[in-house]
């Protein structure tokens, strides 16, 4: 028999152990053969894991993952106040942009904040809470909408952003305010992990309101670099 043309040199050992059907040769490829369908098969999902790692935006085509499939976000703070029945006092850090809630000597609980950014910085100093109010609106932050409610100008300062016409003012919400000094105060908000305000100090929502019911008016409150 002459020698096997370049076709059949090139053949897969899956084709030829097909076309012998020898059973122990299929036997031996068949493991394999699956363990390399499993590979291909989880090559995908590595791919979307080891992406969603670097913080990037999906790609065309690829589908978010269901919920379960990405690591659990790291929490917003945690709260335990079992126990204290010291005096409180509230701290605030503008470098780590973390709040901390203390009764005596004992930490009750931790929050990340979002406090005021360049040109609306929190001005670091001694305070206390002067007065509360849990469905407070902002007088002079916040829209100027229509008469359907819909956004016209977003996000003014309503003593220096001039009001278009035939729109209102619609103030920011600011649940679980605790003002500190003059117009800045602790609350509810959004809080990405940067200085984003106009000065206040927000906190995620559950924090802001454990933050509110744990301290009175009189609670001394330090903002530190």
């Amino acid at each position: 028999m002459g020698p096997k043309s370049n076709g059949e040199s090139q053949k897969s050992p899956y084709f030829c152990a097909i076309k012998q059907n020898s059973k122990e040769t299929l036997a031996a490829y068949f493991p394999r053969f699956m363990k390399s369908i499993q590979l291909v098969r989880l090559l995908p999902l590595t791919a979307i894991a080891i992406f969603f790692s670097s913080c990037g935006e999906l790609p065309p085509g690829v589908q978010q993952p269901v919920a379960g499939a990405l690591p659990t976000p790291i929490p917003s703070g945690w709260w335990n106040d079992e126990g204290g029945s010291d005096s409180p006092r509230i701290i605030v850090y503008l470098t780590e942009q973390k709040a901390y809630f203390y009764r005596g000597k004992k930490l009750e609980g931790e929050s990340t904040v979002s406090t005021g950014k360049r040109g609306f910085s929190t001005p670091p100093g001694y305070y206390q809470v002067l007065s509360k109010s849990r469905d407070h609106v902002s007088s002079i932050f916040g829209d100027y909408v229509d008469k359907g409610g819909d956004v016209v100008k977003s996000n003014v300062d309503s003593r220096k952003d001039r009001r278009p016409p035939g729109t209102h003012f619609d103030g920011a919400r600011m649940p679980y305010a605790m003002f500190f000094r003059g117009g800045y105060a602790m609350h509810q908000g959004y809080v990405p992990p940067y200085a984003a305000s106009h000065g206040c100090v927000r906190l995620p929502k559950g924090m802001a309101e454990h933050f509110y019911n744990a301290a009175d008016e009189g609670t001394p409150v330090s903002v530190k670099e």
